[in-house]
């Protein structure tokens, strides 16, 4: 029994779940469990290797909520084409996908959310919807009820800007001198998180050049403004207190907004002219090499309606690019005949998950599946610099999230890749630093070199392609220890009293599921307390902890993600179980085990974290608690076996789990995602590392390996 078993303390009105100071399974109960997890492993194993695609790769549906299907109809209007086809079916699924009570939500078991109902309304007009049918009545009645049009964020009122319904006027100005802003400057292009600008710039082009397609009166929705466009309240980012009095920073950019107007109303800005075309410029160079600017679906849609106001043909190259890159997101089913879009796609970080999966459950690094897969996560990582270079100085070694975004690799997907890239030398918990003995070629026979000296090249690319990485994280790390996603040190709080930051997303911190992350990472690869950056990084999740034990959960929902990518990081470089703040950690998740067995947590707790840990159980969530309690050894806890059972019950026929919750965050409060793979490779990998840990390594290899 660990230090940690030893010392566990639950709160007193838990005792009934957690009897006893710290509950272990008896050996009886666990070897009852290790048949059923063989085969609950192999399955779920056999169904992600049948999923690979042809290039080597895996890539599920990436979903997100209805304002992308509501945004295209608008874009299709915009564009002229809101009878299309295409525009048809998208309004199919509007309608499959509206609450009872009316409106639309981000998720799941989420409330009426009112921008993403007003759009959804209003896409259903433009492409002929009754006002008068069932639908749209209650549509309108939860639509009022929350505020109305006037309620609507920044990013809606451009829409309704763009087809005639509310003046200019009544957007936040984004002017495009930002982009002529040089890097001192505390406001410049540059400080904005990396998703932020890449929005922003084209928006900057829309906001100064103003485009309007007219649409007839009928079509519009003066139904749901409550006052005056020009009455409408001020804009502020979700949960941001505001400043008080005339020094605040709300009060600064309202007043810059409104004389940026002034000036334009007034052509008394000299530098526009030179500015739009710095901000073009800006936007075509990110192209290149690149799923769409940015690689994901706000700026894809923005680059189009930008575009539009530059002047650019219809099938100009530059036109065809953007909306190819859109037509990609398209998922088209025709069982229902609908169709969805994805925000962006997930290639690289479902590929690498997939190949950490595969080689837990045994899966050898000789594979053709997992050799593959290996092979084109090397040929994903990214040589050149992009816009991260602006901050640091070192060699390009990162990896994108999607197919292709050469200026935008990030800290977690690098972190991630370079865990599957370490299968292909490592061994669990021994022979980390060894070559494998398979690949040494004077000890082979004479026949079997020409093979060897093929995979002895690959592993010297995949120790080359490791190191580039690892000193590319090392570079990106923030000045207070810990990691964002795409920048260094993006953190200038004060940027979220901008306007148009009611995205909630005009920075980007470090957080503490990445930092907990990329030093999981560093433990794969031998660093341990007492180097400069782990201790830095160690000492920033610390610090990140929360008095009841959890951690914040930036990319995932929620504490239980945070918590879980914490415990992980912090054991991983050899932070001891018995510490404090693993106890702490480990604690909460053991508190917040459900009566099923599992855990649970709604996108619900960003807005309200009393609600923490609260929500649905899933097989995702719960495969993260798992594996954030045997990161702080308790393997043998009674809670892990109760976890372990319920994903045994829960795993459906074809070896996988159903799990229509949003478990997935893009930015906290605004926009929430379904990764389809989530409750696939996430079991797959808790359960197979529950086997290695309580059934011994060497014997759970022979049991989970594959014939070749």
């Amino acid at each position: 029994m660990s230090s940690l078993q030893k010392q566990h303390v639950v709160p007193p009105d838990d005792r009934d779940n957690f009897p006893g100071v710290v509950p272990v399974e008896p050996i009886s109960v666990v070897k009852s469990l290790a048949a059923p997890v063989r085969r609950a492993i192999h399955q779920t194993r056999q169904w992600l290797l049948d999923g690979q695609s042809a290039d080597g790769a895996w890539c599920a549906e990436l979903e997100g909520d209805t304002l992308l299907e509501s945004e295209t109809i608008l874009l299709l209007t915009f564009l002229g084409s809101e009878e299309s086809e295409l525009a048809d079916r998208l309004a199919e699924y509007l309608i499959e996908k509206q609450l009872p009570g009316g409106g639309w939500a981000m998720y799941p078991g989420g409330q009426a959310e009112i921008s993403g109902s007003v759009k959804a309304y209003f896409a259903l007009k433009l492409t002929g919807h009754d006002p008068s049918a069932e639908y749209m009545r209650r549509a309108r009645a939860a639509i009022m009820a929350h505020g109305g049009a006037d309620a609507v964020n920044s990013f809606t009122r451009f829409y309704l800007a763009l087809l005639g319904q509310i003046s200019y006027e009544q957007c936040p100005a984004v002017p495009p001198e930002l982009v002529l802003l040089p890097r001192w400057c505390p406001v410049n292009i540059s400080a904005f998180s990396a998703w932020s600008r890449t929005i922003v710039v084209p928006l900057t082009i829309i906001s100064a050049l103003r485009p309007v397609r007219r649409i007839e009166p009928r079509m519009g929705i003066r139904e749901l403004f409550l006052r005056e466009p020009q009455d409408w309240p001020p804009l502020r980012c979700p949960g941001l207190r505001e400043d008080e009095g005339m020094f605040g920073w709300d009060c600064f950019f309202r007043t810059l907004d409104r004389m940026f107007k002034w000036c334009q109303r007034r052509r008394l800005l000299p530098l526009r002219r030179r500015a739009i075309m710095a901000a073009e410029q800006w936007m075509l160079a990110r192209f290149d090499r690149s799923d769409g600017l940015g690689a994901i679906y706000p700026p894809i849609v923005w680059s189009i309606v930008a575009l539009k106001c530059l002047g650019y043909p219809d099938d100009s190259p530059q036109m065809q690019y953007c909306r190819e890159e859109l037509r990609r997101l398209v998922i088209d089913d025709e069982s229902s005949g609908t169709s969805r879009l994805q925000p962006c796609r997930s290639p690289v970080w479902d590929t690498a998950i997939s190949v950490r999966a595969l080689a837990a459950s045994g899966v050898r690094p000789e594979n053709p599946a997992l050799r593959e897969a290996i092979q084109w996560l090397l040929a994903r990582q990214i040589r050149r610099r992009g816009d991260w270079a602006e901050t640091v100085s070192a060699e390009p070694g990162g990896w994108c999230f999607e197919y292709n975004n050469d200026f935008y690799p990030d800290c977690d997907d690098t972190a991630m890749v370079l865990m599957a890239l370490q299968t292909r030398f490592e061994q669990p918990e021994e022979g980390r630093d060894a070559l494998p003995p398979e690949l040494k070629l004077a000890t082979l026979p004479p026949d079997e070199k020409r093979e060897n000296r093929r995979r002895f090249a690959e592993y010297e690319d995949t120790l080359a392609a490791v190191d580039r990485g690892l000193r590319w994280l090392l570079a990106m790390q923030n000045g207070d220890g810990g990691w964002g996603a795409f920048d260094r040190n993006n953190n200038r709080e004060f940027l979220c009293h901008v306007p148009f930051a009611d995205h909630n997303a005009m920075i980007d911190p470090s957080t503490p599921d990445l930092a907990g992350r990329v030093l999981e990472a560093f433990g794969r690869l031998g660093k341990r307390l007492g180097d400069p950056a782990v201790d830095r990084g160690v000492a920033y999740i610390r610090s990140a902890q929360n008095a009841d034990g959890s951690w914040f959960g930036r990319w995932g929902v929620n504490y239980i993600y945070g918590t879980w990518q914490a415990l992980t990081g912090l054991t991983a470089v050899g932070v001891p179980a018995d510490d404090p703040a693993v106890a702490a950690g480990a604690n909460w998740l053991l508190v917040h085990q459900q009566a099923d067995g599992g855990w649970g947590e709604s996108p619900d707790s960003y807005e309200f974290p009393h609600l923490r840990g609260q929500g649905p159980t899933t097989a995702s969530q719960t495969a993260w608690a798992l594996m954030g309690l045997m990161a702080a050894g308790l393997e043998h806890h009674q809670a892990v076996a109760r976890g372990v059972r319920y994903l045994l019950n829960t795993q459906n026929e074809e070896g996988v789990w159903n799990e229509e919750e949003f478990t997935g965050t893009g930015f906290p409060r605004v926009f929430y995602l379904r990764y389809h793979y989530y409750p696939i490779y996430f079991p797959l990998l808790a359960l197979s590392q529950w086997a290695v840990k309580v059934g011994g390594e060497k014997t759970e290899e022979k049991k989970f390996a594959l014939a070749e």
